[in-house]
């Protein structure tokens, strides 16, 4: 997968890398593309074992990048890399012998161990433990003899190197104490095989990585769902009849046939028919969405009933679910801060934990009695077996991938690690009015004319007709189509208005300060109306032609129904919410009183908005702007946190670092709970990674002799090491089962908080009925009455589509529900969706 990048003619591109067994591999793989010439940026994934290049094609190419990797002793698979398809095919063929090795191990360890334990010190025995043990190091273990040696070729050193290095002496130790036990029992010492324990831990340690493979898969189970969406074939509607191809063949303009129950291909426009469409997977919304003529239909949703027809308008890679794709995986592969470190620590674990296994062999054998040579390989085994970078290498990538895959699955997309790092901390939320607080879909409601001037309407239908502003929108809808005339000239005054000359004639249409700039009085009728319709939280428009005032519009917009919950979720979590708007004081004040709002800010310009961020800023605040990345784009920028909200073109999905496919205020909450939540499981992680490999290396080296007399087993270090990795990634998993909706358990975590108890509703289950038989909305709402007489239940009943969506802390039978419906609503029909 490639795409341009923002720098010049730079292009991202992502491959799968091959060889890579620790967070050592990684370190040195990123190390060897980062000192490629051309090469701007490589992010080396460990858990989903891709390498993530930003690189100039014009000083370098994949195939300089491959050759370099292979001459690091790892590979990089520059064919298809971006096919997913093959990727997965390559990893569950690895699994497959992976699975047969850790099998293979596991089974003959269990002989040589019950051998040993049964006939240990007979001749036959202790050959028998030899073959079996030569089998499980060179048969089904090979992989950490040849991994070490290209290590060794090359200079480097991996976590197969201290596999190899601890299993193979104790092997080759064993080998020399079975053939020539009489020189240590000259030198008065009892010689030891270490058959079994070689074999165990080479058995443990590939179940280790059996399980790790298991697990880091499952962390990448959003992108794969995400990519699932894509149907393979799409009916056209062609001049011979309907035409079955597959998606790659649709291009741009053809005409697609859409049937009840069949998902999306392309995104285009409906052009015939109607129905309701499933977009839930696509930007986390439970209820379909109707679809007429005209509306705009996304590849990857799920149409529920009628037929329609559309034109396609993007295809393949340019597709909105390609984009949520793309945005997913590039956030995916992106480091968080603190893995700078990790990095840095895992370049040099490997060679640190050598030294150390050799400098605790030496101490024992110098300072110990007899056995000091014996318990000094012992413990040097041990050392190096227990050490783990690969639960390091683990700690942050698994947990950003089940987390940004968790926020994509909802309808949050994440840019990158930075960005989930920084809506962490998040303490003040500023929010856009219109369309973000409100509906963004104003109308008219009052006018006010001059008497005789009420026919001037056309020529402001024909002026705001120009302007791309929602107030400007509903001016023109309201006043007429302008009978297609176009102004003369035209010109937006920012935060104020727009003026133009249309049939020869000076219009204005906006603010009472466009109309005071220009020298227009303001008649006493038309300020007295102004001024109440301002007190009832309307916006107001005043008019003027050829510098006489001729009327007066009022505008309203309605506020979101989920605003005023959103709001009290964010000032619960302890996040102070600021509503700037370019509107009246009064309206403003009124919008913000229904809404929740404790600060809001009027007659803002946008640069007015961005100086507004940076004096939060310098007042120490993290600053989160919500907007549609358009008219705030100034204030978006100088965020800490922009939220882009909207979807498919509506929205800045390639400068925003946060994006709400759902125009729900309430997922900006979801969002900051969702960082909150992955930072901590990545702090948790670490947590255990390091403190892990602090405990575990002392213990391993002989630290607790003195208090016990017994050295740590190295097939209990080898198990212990194979189960760290293990517990980081289960940990991340753990991510998936947490809710991040208001009311879940763990979710209202104050800003900048990560411990503490807080108040919180339990988890609610949501179900989605069908309900046939309502004519109208006494029919609704004798429905939904019904409905939230059941105890615990909270339910909303919508006549189109006719469904109920409930929510409860339990699951609700279907009899239970339309038991519920006949006896206290009538005769209306129940089903499952």
């Amino acid at each position: 997968m490639g795409k341009s990048d923002d720098n010049g003619f730079c292009c991202r591109a992502t491959f799968p890398v091959v060889g890579m067994s620790c967070a050592a591999c990684a370190a040195r793989v990123n190390k060897i593309l980062s000192k490629q010439h051309g090469v701007v940026e490589a992010n080396v994934n460990y858990a989903t074992a891709t390498v993530q290049v930003t690189f100039d094609p014009r000083e370098c190419s994949p195939e300089v990048m491959r050759r370099a990797v292979e001459d690091g002793g790892y590979g990089l698979v520059i064919d298809g890399a971006g096919d997913a398809g093959s990727a997965e095919s390559r990893r569950r063929r690895e699994y497959v012998r992976l699975k047969r090795q850790t099998i293979g191990a596991a089974m003959l360890s269990v002989i040589i161990m019950a051998v040993s334990m049964a006939w240990g010190g007979n001749l036959w025995a202790d050959c028998t433990s030899w073959v079996l043990a030569s089998v499980v190091l060179f048969v089904f273990g090979r992989r950490f003899f040849v991994n070490a040696w290209k290590q060794l070729v090359h200079g480097t050193a991996n976590m197969d190197t201290l596999v190899a290095n601890s299993t193979g002496i104790a092997y080759l130790f064993s080998v020399f104490n079975l053939l020539f036990p009489d020189f240590w029992r000259q030198r008065g010492i009892e010689p030891h095989l270490y058959f079994e324990a070689a074999g165990m831990i080479v058995a443990f340690i590939l179940l280790g990585r059996l399980l790790e493979d298991r697990a880091k898969h499952k962390t990448s189970a959003a992108i794969r769902k995400l990519s699932g969406l894509r149907p393979r074939t799409v009916t056209l509607a062609t001049e011979d009849g309907e035409r079955t191809v597959s998606v790659e063949n649709t291009r741009p303009g053809d005409i697609v046939i859409v049937k009840p129950g069949e998902r999306i291909a392309v995104d285009g426009v409906v052009i015939d028919g109607e129905s309701y469409v499933d977009e839930s997977m696509l930007n986390g919304e439970p209820l379909p969405g109707a679809k007429h003529e005209g509306d705009t239909v996304y590849a990857g949703s799920v149409n529920q009933r009628g037929t329609f027809r559309f034109r396609a308008a993007k295809t393949g890679s340019d597709t909105m679910l390609a984009q949520i794709i793309r945005m997913v995986e590039d956030a995916q592969g992106s480091k968080a801060p603190v893995q700078k470190l990790v990095d840095r620590v895992a370049g040099i674990f490997v060679p640190a934990v050598i030294t150390i296994a050799l400098m605790v062999f030496v101490a024992w054998w110098v300072l110990a009695d007899s056995e000091g040579f014996v318990r000094g390989l012992h413990a040097m085994m041990t050392v190096m077996i227990i050490a783990c970078p690969c639960a390091l290498g683990l700690a942050t990538p698994t947990a950003l991938i089940v987390g940004i895959g968790k926020g994509a699955e909802s309808g949050i997309l994440v840019k990158d690690a930075i960005s989930l790092e920084t809506a962490r901390r998040v303490d003040t939320v500023l929010l856009d009015k219109t369309g973000t607080v409100t509906e963004g879909h104003p109308s008219v409601t009052d006018t006010m004319w001059v008497e005789g001037r009420e026919s001037t309407r056309p020529l402001f239908a024909v002026l705001e007709r120009s302007s791309g502003h929602p107030l400007a929108e509903a001016v023109a809808e309201a006043f007429g189509t302008g009978d297609g005339v176009r102004p003369d000239s035209f010109e937006s005054v920012t935060g104020m208005g727009v003026r133009g000359i249309v049939g020869g004639r000076h219009c204005l249409a906006g603010s009472a300060s466009l109309l005071r700039e220009g020298g227009v009085p303001l008649p006493r009728s038309l300020a007295d109306a102004a001024r109440r319709w301002s007190d009832e939280a309307k916006t107001v428009v005043w008019f003027a032609v050829d510098g006489e005032a001729v009327g007066v519009a009022a505008i309203t917009d309605r506020i979101k129904p989920s605003s005023p919950a959103a709001i009290g979720h964010l000032t619960e979590m302890g996040i102070d919410v600021h509503m700037l708007t370019g509107d009246s004081e009064d309206a403003a004040r009124a919008v913000a009183a229904k809404a929740g709002i404790r600060h809001c800010h009027a007659a803002m310009l946008p640069d007015g908005k961005a100086q507004f961020v940076k004096r939060l800023q310098a007042e120490g605040h993290v600053v989160a702007m919500a907007g549609d990345g358009i008219n705030d784009s100034a204030a978006l920028a100088t965020a800490d946190l922009s939220i882009a909200m909207g979807k498919g073109s509506d929205i800045a999905m390639e400068t925003a670092m946060i994006t709400l496919l759902s125009s729900d205020l309430g997922k900006i909450a979801e969002a900051i709970r969702l960082s909150q939540l992955t930072i901590r499981t990545v702090r948790q992680n670490l947590f255990w990674a390091f403190v892990y490999n602090i405990i575990a290396i002392p213990v391993a080296a002989g630290a607790l002799y003195p208090l016990t007399g017994h050295l740590l087993d190295p097939m209990i270090g080898g198990a212990a090491m194979a189960m760290s990795s293990v517990s980081v990634v289960t940990n991340s998993l753990r991510l998936k089962r947490k809710s991040i909706h208001a009311g879940g358990r763990a979710d209202a975590v104050p800003a900048g908080q990560e411990t503490g108890q807080t108040n919180v509703k339990p988890n609610k289950m949501k179900q989605q009925f069908k309900v046939e038989g309502m004519m109208c909305n006494n029919c609704r709402t004798h429905v939904e009455k019904a409905l939230n007489s059941l105890d615990g239940v909270t339910a909303t009943v919508t006549l189109n589509p006719p469904m109920a969506v409930i929510e409860s802390g339990r699951e609700l039978t279907l009899d239970e529900v339309q038991a519920v419906v006949s006896e206290k609503a009538g005769d209306y029909r129940v089903s499952r969706m």
